[in-house]
């Protein structure tokens, strides 16, 4: 069974869907750890309401970003993560944790990457900058991490429509239910035994 640590920023929606999958048998793996630097985030709280183990560090915990990259990487290790994560989380990772685990970090981006990606789009403002981009449609990514800001290797993708009069609610409704729907299936493939193509 695949262990997953799950970093997060906010209120865990998409953490809830992972968490569900595990429940559910559509995913051989289990939540073993959220990490947040939000300590009143909702990923903490559905994390602890599914009793899974939590932990905050921010700049408030750890001032030396090195010290915070060190907490996080035992705090892995002492859970035995086979692979992380980032669901809507607003920090990079740090080098020692990005080494340790290199090739099986996973991140979910509410675009087509490598459109509308890198620092500064994220949230609400991706789907701002489709709509004002005039695109005619969008999508979600899932895709391994390495050290910049939406740029690792694409490891699914889903299209979904841009409707005339399509509003910034409207698109972040729709790509979040398919975004959720891609990682599930994504991390189904990955936890297969002959899974090899990842």
């Amino acid at each position: 069974m695949m262990r997953f640590a799950v970093l997060a920023s906010h209120e865990g929606t998409t953490l809830q869907a992972v968490l569900d999958a595990c429940t559910d048998g559509a995913l051989d793996a289990e939540v073993v750890l959220v990490v947040s630097n939000n300590s009143a985030s909702g990923a903490i709280r559905r994390a602890a309401e599914a009793n899974v183990p939590t932990l905050h560090l921010s700049g408030k915990t750890h001032p030396d970003p090195e010290a915070h990259d060190a907490a996080l990487l035992q705090a892995l290790t002492d859970n035995h993560a086979d692979w992380i994560l980032l669901l809507g989380y607003m920090k990079k990772l740090g080098a020692s944790t990005l080494s340790a685990f290199s090739g099986r970090i996973i991140n979910t981006h509410p675009a087509l990457l490598p459109k509308f990606g890198g620092q500064g789009y994220f949230g609400r403002k991706v789907h701002e900058a489709v709509i004002e981009a005039g695109e005619s449609e969008s999508g979600a990514t899932v895709h391994l991490v390495d050290v910049e800001y939406d740029t690792g290797p694409l490891l699914s993708q889903v299209r979904v429509p841009v409707i005339p009069g399509e509003t910034v609610d409207s698109l972040e409704a729709k790509v979040k239910a398919a975004e959720q729907k891609l990682l599930i299936h994504t991390l189904a493939e990955l936890t297969r035994p002959q899974a090899s193509n990842f």
